[in-house]
């Protein structure tokens, strides 16, 4: 059984995350989608918030599975018996930091490979991080996000 995780921190979950997953659902028999818990990184929205976007974009489909860890993720990957980590590359900045991250979970991870997969030309302009100065600036966000994640903020 092919099994991957799709780490991130999701906050929010953009269409292009959800674009990812769904393109790689010919890659793999199932998918987790899993909110990294990072000390170091300050989020706008609560780990309960992001997990509950992740369940409902996600709910009813039996590829995907929705879960957090902390620390390492090539701990969680051995935690749920992954040997693949999906990674969506927007630009040539994406590539270079996810390269070096790539090579060094193929290290510690004893050969966990990532699979790269190039954002489409509609998604490719924006990131969690944009999304979270629109949100915070009132603008509108919905043409970022999955039709049926409301934001209160």
């Amino acid at each position: 059984m092919k099994i991957c995780v799709f780490p991130g921190s999701f906050d929010p979950i953009t269409k292009g995350h959800v674009d990812l997953v769904k393109r790689a659902y010919p890659l793999f028999d199932k998918i987790y989608v899993a909110v990294g818990e990072n000390s170091v990184k300050k989020t706008l929205f609560t780990l309960e918030q992001r997990m509950t976007w992740l369940t409902q974009v996600f709910e009813g489909d039996d590829k995907v599975s929705v879960g957090t860890f902390n620390g390492l993720t090539v701990n969680y990957c051995k935690e749920v018996g992954a040997r693949y980590l999906l990674r969506g590359l927007r630009n040539a900045s994406d590539f270079d930091y996810e390269k070096t991250i790539s090579q060094l979970n193929n290290i510690i991870g004893k050969n966990i490979e990532t699979v790269f997969l190039i954002s489409r030309p509609e998604y490719s302009h924006f990131s969690s991080t944009i999304v979270r100065e629109i949100i915070k600036g009132k603008g509108d966000y919905k043409p970022f996000l999955p039709d049926n994640i409301e934001i209160q903020y």
